[in-house]
């Protein structure tokens, strides 16, 4: 769906497009130059400088907007004829600018729903005129989507209607077979005067455990969701100073490209399963929310940047807003029932790129709705709306071409670097280091400049490596600072203690219409633990980190000559032992994050030799799963999971199965883990840890691996092959003998 309500002028030059990637032409005299990339780059600057100076065209309002959501559970607000009211929930939005709300469950979730989806037009039409019943006249309907059982739509007040244009709407299915619309994502993008807003509705994975589940829909929503909102639109935007918008060169924009973005829904986060459903019911009915709040699984896994990262949450004042007995303010406790913990399923978060033009005034949920086993929850914001003084931003556009007019069709360019070589010393795992390099233009013309790749290579640089910006123009006598950062993660740290790699490489800066210039980039990789394989770490009994990665220096010295010297890595016994000794009975063992600092601290201690300071708890046991997840094959190769449904009758011969078959020095971490793991059960009163948990836990980091957590996509067979594994797990650790 799309709207050119409220036309403007748009004599500006627009920024150049390339459709396809530059070609480099060399001239006669041997200089390289490309005409298209010089044009592109032109313009990036240009709207550089305006994005610097739009507080001089810009003008700010204020616009308050209501938003809400709703898992009706496929009820309709009508009971015996008798017209249920949403006046207590959406009643206030009358008094604001922009309404937008969001359902889940508008009809039954059954197959034949999620794969004809004939029936949800009908209902959303059903609740779109609820709505409408409710805001009155003064509002208009800009945009709706549906998907199943999703449901979104957005009002706007009738005197803004000529300032609304450029409005889209996207659907995104991540339920069966990662496609099928059961679970998703439905969202309207439009322009409100002169700032882009974003909503998305969402219904993520269910159960309690399924937190990578929903995880990964979210990540898979967000990267999935595009608005082809045309060139004219993309331009509009960079003329009203948002230059990001633009770099991709492409007519579409995501999620995050909008000023304003609202994300609500049944997000289904529930409170982790450490609290005992009991606990969760009595703390849910008497009010006492606090502790509910602190183990609520969406607030851990966003602390941990796992999810909705830059997304914010008001703070919660509310109970858990399900799983309710319909028609009553109960939780459901009957007993025909399957007994469930309260939880806040149902969420509004928000983004903004100045998160000072966003301030939330209210945030509760309506309990006088009661058909559903969900309550409905609602928002208000007050939002600084952006609305340009189009003829201030000619003028100084018109401005800002006569600087480059002036320098321009002259002589050569000429720059300066401060350096052409970058030492970042020792890189340790996952950290990132950046170093700068200056560059001043010298001479009498402008100068622009990129990073091109090298002959017969693709990209500027190797992955590790970033540069920032990578291309600009500078006028005369004008200076600015290249950002050289190397991140060493997971992927880049197997690499290198494999042999496959080292830390350098060679940048080319090319200066149109002028030289190259050649960056070399070193570092030297202290050697970690993490990302080593279980084969490589046993025959080692020094610290990983004096061990050469140059097999000859190896042999030099007779370090690893032997196949195995150690039964198990050293550093896995060090740190198992650590949590032994003091930590068995630590409250939510393996629920709370550690402290990032003394995370890094202990990864130095194992990788050095270097004996453990009085760290926390939690930091230890953060590091003891991110070492296992890391190891560059899993503890459990995926060759042995189960390739038929677990159950009773054949979990004994599965077991066996993959006892018989894990390679020696596999067999020996897994004996000892689950000796361990029983340990740390028997203090379960204490510790607050689960048989289930624990198994989650050996599956995530044992079993799947660091690059299972990398990865947004899953098949219907591996997430069978996975919960069978995860049951296989939990026999091993509830068992009495292995």
């Amino acid at each position: 769906m799309s709207t050119g309500l409220c036309a403007r002028d748009t004599s500006m030059d627009p920024p150049l497009r390339l459709s396809q990637p530059p070609q480099d032409i060399e001239t006669d005299d041997g200089r390289i130059r490309n005409q298209e990339a010089s044009a592109k780059i032109r313009d990036a600057w240009i709207y550089k400088q305006i994005r610097t100076r739009q507080e001089e065209f810009t003008q700010y309002k204020e616009a308050r907007i209501l938003c809400g959501t709703w898992n009706v559970n496929a009820k309709k607000a009508d009971i015996e004829g008798v017209q249920l009211s949403l006046e207590h929930w959406l009643g206030h939005g009358v008094q604001c600018d922009i309404v937008a709300v969001g359902f889940q469950e508008i009809v039954d979730l059954n197959a034949v729903n999620v794969a004809v989806d004939n029936k949800s037009l009908k209902t959303s039409q059903y609740w779109v005129e609820r709505i409408r019943g409710t805001l009155g006249a003064d509002f208009m309907m800009v945009a709706e989507k549906h998907l199943v059982g999703l449901l979104v739509c957005v009002f706007v007040k009738r005197v803004h209607m000529q300032r609304v244009k450029y409005v889209h709407v996207d659907s995104v299915g991540v339920g069966v077979m990662g496609i099928a619309g059961n679970k998703g994502g439905v969202s309207v993008r439009l322009q409100f005067y002169d700032s882009t807003l974003c909503i998305i509705c969402s219904h993520l994975a269910a159960h309690r455990e399924n937190v990578v589940g929903r995880n990964a829909d979210y990540a898979n929503i967000l990267n999935k969701t595009r608005f082809d909102i045309g060139l004219e639109a993309v331009q509009e935007v960079i003329r009203s100073g948002s230059l990001h918008q633009w770099a991709t060169g492409t007519s579409s924009v995501g999620v995050l490209d909008h000023d304003h973005v609202f994300w609500i829904g049944d997000l289904n986060y529930r409170i982790d399963e450490s609290i005992k459903i009991e606990d969760c019911l009595y703390r849910a009915v008497k009010g006492d929310i606090q502790p509910l709040i602190v183990m609520d699984q969406l607030n851990i896994e966003r602390a941990r940047g796992r999810v909705f990262q830059g997304f914010e949450e008001g703070n919660i004042t509310f109970k858990p807003t399900y799983k309710y007995q319909p028609y009553t303010d109960d939780y459901d406790t009957r007993p025909e029932k399957k007994l469930r913990a309260p939880a806040w399923c149902d969420r509004i978060l928000w983004s903004s790129q100045n998160p000072s033009h966003m301030k939330q005034l209210d945030y509760s949920c309506c309990s006088s709705l009661k058909i559903s086993d969900h309550k409905p929850v609602m928002s208000t914001f007050v939002a600084v709306i952006k609305d340009i003084v189009q003829a201030k931003r000619d003028a100084i556009h018109q401005e800002i071409i006569k600087v480059i007019d002036k320098y321009e069709n002259q002589s050569m360019p000429i720059v300066r670097l401060d350096k052409l070589m970058l030492d970042f010393g020792e890189v340790r795992y996952d950290s990132k280091l950046t170093l700068p390099i200056t560059i001043t233009n010298t001479g009498q013309v402008l100068a622009q400049f990129r990073f091109v790749p090298k002959l017969d290579e693709v990209e500027i640089c190797k992955r590790w490596i970033k540069v920032s910006p990578a291309y600009g123009m500078l006028i005369p006598g004008e200076v600015t600072t290249l950002e050289i950062s190397i991140t060493l993660d997971n992927a880049t740290a197997r690499a290198l203690n494999a042999g496959e790699g080292i830390l350098n490489d060679i940048l080319v800066l090319r200066l149109e219409n002028g030289r190259d210039f050649y960056i070399t980039i070193n570092g030297t990789y202290a050697r970690s633990c993490f990302g080593m394989s279980l084969d490589e770490l046993v025959m080692y009994s020094v610290p990983v980190r004096t061990v050469p990665l140059d097999p000859a220096k190896r042999l030099e010295l007779g370090i690893g000559n032997s196949p195995a010297s150690l039964c198990i890595p050293k550093e896995l016994w060090r740190i198992v032992d650590a949590i032994y000794g003091r930590g068995l009975q630590e409250r939510d063992l393996f629920s709370v994050p550690g402290l990032e600092k003394e995370v890094r601290e202990i990864r130095e201690c194992l990788d050095t030799g270097a004996p453990f300071g009085p760290f926390n708890i939690h930091s230890m046991t953060e590091t003891l799963v991110s070492f296992l997840a890391g190891l560059s094959t899993p503890v459990i190769p995926p060759t042995l999971f189960p390739t038929l449904e677990v159950d009773n009758t054949n979990i004994v011969a599965w077991s066996r199965k993959l006892l018989e078959e894990l390679p020696p020095i596999s067999y020996n971490v897994f004996i000892y883990m689950m000796s361990f793991f029983r340990e740390v059960l028997l203090y379960k009163d204490a510790n607050r840890v689960t048989a289930a948990k624990l198994a989650r836990i050996c599956c995530e980091c044992m079993v799947l691996g660091f690059s299972f957590k990398t990865s947004n996509e899953e098949t219907k067979n591996s997430i069978t092959r996975r919960a069978g594994m995860q049951i296989i797990m939990d026999n091993f650790i509830t068992t009495d003998s292995i």
